[in-house]
């Protein structure tokens, strides 16, 4: 039976529901960050892990429901269907959910920097273009619950490194993000290639690092440089850019403040 197409709780990029609920999880992160005002860093700390350890047991849920789905598997047969191997947290967005633990525990710059920047990039990617079965369904079907609310707190969470003040994104950063992103990029490539090598997914594309699947920008790159992963590296140009204007809008919002305090002052 398919749930496609019209009624209250159908999600489709930008309407209603989807602009609803995306409206839901950055009141969320507004409440929270301004309930840990003047509490510890480890406090925060704590709220960030504890949130991205939740959102990690939810994805696998989600996944699990997945794999019981006959329509989703009736959907994305021409893919192979359900598979483990291909369904891991090694995506773009969803690698965040452990990034983040890890880089609020180690207070690592460089990976708060990779999930600041990448984390609502790979996410909003990912609910703005969803895939096969997640496009046209009631929100309320488990595949689509799993979907949207992992994807959205993946947002919210790669954001409240800033909201909570536990980061500050400089320029200066940029030369170890771009390290950490080339690094994290090649060790997943590598995993997909193991993965091919013995046949445990055969089709594995994590980071989209092997095959574009179509991506038009990838496939302009990939013009560029016919080359498996190298492939990605004009994506850097677009990075840089992207950070580059994030950047300057902190930077920019740290100068209105600062006048604004030197007006209360005088």
């Amino acid at each position: 039976m398919t749930h496609s197409g019209t009624g209250f709780w159908i999600i489709h990029p930008f309407n209603p529901v989807f602009c609803i609920v995306f409206a839901a999880f950055l009141l969320l992160l507004i409440v929270v960050g301004v309930l840990l005002r003047g509490k510890s860093e480890r406090t925060k700390r704590t709220v960030i892990v504890v949130a991205c350890v939740l959102t990690l047991i939810g994805f696998f849920v989600y996944k699990y429901c997945l794999s019981i789905d006959a329509e989703f598997d009736r959907l994305t047969a021409d893919m192979g269907g359900f598979n483990w191997w291909g369904e891991l947290p090694v995506q773009l967005c969803n690698i965040n959910m452990i990034l983040i633990p890890i880089a609020v525990l180690l207070d690592s710059r460089p990976l708060m920097s990779f999930s600041f920047f990448l984390g609502p990039l790979g996410a909003m990617m990912a609910l703005v273009m969803p895939g096969a079965g997640f496009d046209g369904y009631s929100l309320l079907l488990p595949r689509m619950l799993g979907y949207y609310g992992t994807h959205f707190m993946i947002v919210i969470e790669a954001l409240a490194l800033a909201v909570f003040g536990l980061f500050r994104p400089r320029f200066r950063d940029l030369p170890k993000t771009f390290l950490a992103i080339f690094l994290i990029a090649l060790a997943v490539f590598g995993f997909n290639m193991l993965l091919r090598v013995t046949g445990l997914h055969p089709k594995a594309n994590y980071f989209f690092s092997v095959e574009t699947e179509g991506n038009f920008l990838l496939e302009l790159f990939r013009k560029w440089i016919p080359v498996p992963f190298l492939y990605l590296l004009p994506s850097f140009v677009i990075l840089l850019v992207y950070a580059s204007v994030i950047i300057l809008g902190f930077d920019l919002a740290d100068r209105i403040k600062g006048r604004k305090k030197d007006a209360v002052a005088e």
